[in-house]
């Protein structure tokens, strides 16, 4: 198979206008996914690319024909995708073996689904797994083998079926550094020689340096709900070197898109990427350690105040799902302002850094109260009661009037442990109460 993509060639997939919404106990919507479009030619790797929760991997079951979009239409050679299709594959981030059955019994089973003849399934099944590097391990359980091995099953089973397109829905994410790269060099090496039998892949990350290295198109997506802000193409020759000036420029590149305001917003208006700052924002959980730990990196020598999210990233080794949310949550705390790739220090998020312990609680106390309405209002209701105290029940509620549950609980968990540093408020977790033990 020749792996150059042919924009000229019939589309192997095609995404309009897809939008999808999971029904709130309320009778209300979670929206997900809002118009997303989507086209893989022959020959193309593209990249989904954004936060965790963005939607990456529901759009990836739609594809996959395991759920039904809300609206829009989803077509696979031009045929509208209405449950799994027999063309499509997926290998998953955790590796999804059943322990019971051996390599080879892992390997057939898609096979035996079919009702292939015996000496058919035995013929695939053993040039898919020798494909993949596993040739030896037929008879070896999953118990038996790494992380790195047994993921190599899981891309052996989607291949065995010979599928037109292969989705990978952070296949990677669950090994090791060394492993992952050994893994994703010998994948591209295979697509690259053509000697797998797919046409295309759809591949799901949050690894801004895995999209660059792997995909000819990144599509970068926002949240709440999740939806493409840019397309990127990747026009560099494989294999790729990640320290080439072009693939650093492409790094930053995506960097910058997802940082951006959109044109015009107010500095209170933040983007799909950063909450808003109204109460009903869902907030990610993120330790003060964390947060006092990238002021101080920012504010020292040789960033003095404003760094390079790329550079932070590679020299702290964090991922996009790491770095992000702290960035995020100081930059709502107004401690810091994230844009066009870059972190700067506010004069307070300087002094933050600059300060012994009681100022720095000091600091982030006022920033607290003054810029999260969800810590202040937490904060009214109890100076406000002559019992200074309040039922967790009594501020999930209200959360849910706005979120799922379980983002109801994520933020709410993400604001005690941002006021327990800031001794704003405390809160106990055994009989579920909210009270002022520890005021500022």
């Amino acid at each position: 198979m020749n792996t150059v993509p042919n924009p000229a060639a019939e589309p192997l997939l095609t995404v309009q206008d897809v939008r999808k919404a999971f029904p709130k106990p309320d009778g209300g919507e979670l929206l997900v996914l809002d118009g997303v479009q989507l086209t893989l030619i022959p020959g193309q790797i593209v990249g989904l690319l954004g936060r965790s929760g963005s939607g990456k991997s529901t759009l990836l079951r739609l594809i996959a024909g395991l759920s039904e979009p809300s609206a829009g239409r989803l077509a696979f050679h031009g045929q509208p995708i209405t449950g799994p299709a027999a063309g499509i594959a997926m290998v998953f981030q955790s590796f999804a073996l059943f322990p019971w059955l051996t390599v080879f019994e892992n390997v057939a089973l898609g096979l035996e689904a079919q009702r292939m003849p015996r000496a058919d399934i035995r013929k695939r099944s053993l040039a898919a797994i020798d494909l993949i590097g596993l040739d030896g391990f037929e008879s070896a359980y999953p118990r038996e083998l790494s992380g790195g091995m047994r993921q190599r099953v899981g891309f052996a089973r989607a291949l065995v079926v010979h599928p037109d397109i292969l989705l990978m829905d952070e296949p990677f994410s669950a090994l090791d550094v060394l492993t992952a790269e050994t893994l994703r060099t010998d994948f591209l090496d295979l697509w690259g020689e053509g000697q797998m039998p797919i046409k295309g892949v759809v591949l799901v990350t949050h690894n801004i340096e895995e999209a660059v290295l792997m995909c000819d198109r990144i599509l970068v997506f926002g949240s709440n709900p999740g939806r493409i802000l840019s397309e990127i193409a990747v026009p560099l020759p494989q294999p790729r070197n990640r320290l080439d000036p072009k693939f650093r420029e492409l790094v930053e590149r995506i960097y910058v898109a997802m940082t951006s305001r959109p044109s015009g917003a107010p500095l209170a208006g933040r983007s799909e990427r950063f909450p808003g700052l109204g109460i009903g924002s869902v907030l990610p959980r993120v330790s003060s350690n964390l947060l006092a730990g990238l002021l101080e990196t920012v504010a020292a020598p040789p960033f003095n105040g404003t760094a390079d999210l790329p550079k932070i990233a590679s020299d702290l080794q964090m991922e996009i799902d790491e770095l992000f949310p702290v960035a995020e949550t100081l930059q709502m705390m107004r401690l810091a302002e994230v844009e066009g790739g870059d972190i700067r220090l506010t004069p307070d998020g300087l002094a933050f850094a600059n300060a012994e312990v009681d100022e720095r609680k000091r600091i982030f106390a006022r920033h607290l109260l003054n810029y999260v309405p969800l810590a202040a209002h937490i904060r009214r209701v109890l100076d406000e009661r002559a019992s200074h105290a309040a039922r967790k029940s009594r501020f999930i509620d209200e959360l849910e009037d706005f979120m799922g549950e379980e983002d109801a609980e994520q933020t709410l968990r993400a604001v005690v442990s941002l006021a327990r540093y800031a001794e704003a408020f405390a809160y106990n977790d055994e009989n579920e109460v909210f009270n002022l033990e520890n005021p500022v």
